[in-house]
């Protein structure tokens, strides 16, 4: 990601599900570092706790969780869940790809993939909140 385009997308809320430590760590470390703020959960049982508390712009949750997975996460979720929501998987296949999709995911990573990758969906994610709360009169700053 190039400075300016660092300095044109407003730090987002995310919200990171994924029970592999050093996945977790590092792609917090990595998120922080564009300005976002980012809140974790290594479960889906707690992340569903958390989604009842907080509101976040942007899920991104790996598919496979020790207690069930994201597809299953995002539809308990309910109205809970973020707008925008990432799936990432080491599971590419097409049929991987639809079911995220129609369990209501935006994209579908394949990890591991390249940060930029990670910052086009981001990028794209800023600008659909930022369309909606123009539309609300709402500021996003």
């Amino acid at each position: 990601m190039t400075t300016s385009r660092l300095d044109s997308m407003p730090p987002l809320r995310i919200f990171v599900v994924e029970n592999h430590a050093d996945t977790v760590k590092y792609l917090r470390l990595y998120l922080e570092q564009l300005n976002h703020v980012v809140e974790t959960a290594r479960t889906m049982t707690e992340a569903l706790a958390v989604l009842a508390k907080e509101k976040f712009d942007v899920l991104i949750s790996d598919i496979g969780l020790p207690d069930g997975d994201g597809w299953e996460l995002l539809r308990r979720a309910g109205a809970s869940r973020p707008g925008y929501a990432i799936a990432m998987s080491g599971f590419g296949m097409n049929g991987d790809r639809t079911k995220s999709m129609e369990a209501g995911f935006r994209s579908h990573l394949l990890k591991p993939f390249m940060p930029d990758d990670l910052e086009d969906i981001l990028e794209e994610a800023a600008a659909e909140r930022a369309h909606t709360a123009a539309n609300q009169g709402v500021s996003t700053k």
